[in-house]
């Protein structure tokens, strides 16, 4: 049976959009998944289906969220190999300051030009398929690259992981 990651965006964040991570599994489990599994507060949930069609199960899993919560989250799927791909791929001498934003579909080649031609400092990025590589040399906290600036330049909805987070989540599979 194939097995998945879900990354959701926006949960449980500065306490809006709020999903215990308990509710989180059972509705997994009551949408038939199996062998479900979650890692920290910020919606991240292996699992096992039949399904193969991520599409298909990323709508699944966004009509439940909104049915049952009330609220739209929208649900990045990725497969195991999917995820290691992301580990064996960074283009960055050190996974140190390194994060992965997993982007819904590829940005155009205009927009991802026009964001790399910005002047970014010291924070680096790389596209590789459908996630971009960034290195917050000075941290996250205060980067340029967040996640909404990524999305409102790219035009692509986006969720961003640390690199430990993508490790841990790697390793529930």
């Amino acid at each position: 049976m194939p097995l998945f990651a879900s990354l959701l965006r926006g949960i449980n964040v500065s306490g809006h959009k709020k999903i215990p991570m308990a509710g989180l599994k059972t509705l997994y489990e009551e949408l038939g998944f199996t062998n479900v599994k979650t890692y920290i507060q910020s919606g991240n949930v292996v699992f096992e289906t039949e399904q193969e069609d991520q599409v298909l199960i990323q709508q699944k899993i966004e009509r439940t969220i909104e049915a049952t919560y009330g609220f739209d989250v929208t649900v990045f799927i990725r497969t195991a190999a999917e995820l290691q791909e992301v580990i064996n791929s960074n283009p960055f001498e050190t996974t140190e300051a390194v994060y992965v934003t997993f982007l819904a579909e590829k940005p155009s080649p205009e927009r991802w030009t026009n964001l790399h031609s910005l002047d970014l400092g010291t924070e680096q990025l790389v596209l590789k398929n459908k996630d971009i590589f960034l290195q917050f040399p000075d941290g996250y906290g205060r980067a340029k690259l967040s996640n909404p600036f990524l999305e409102s330049k790219l035009k692509v909805k986006a969720t961003t992981r640390n690199w430990r987070t993508i490790n841990e989540i790697l390793n529930l599979f």
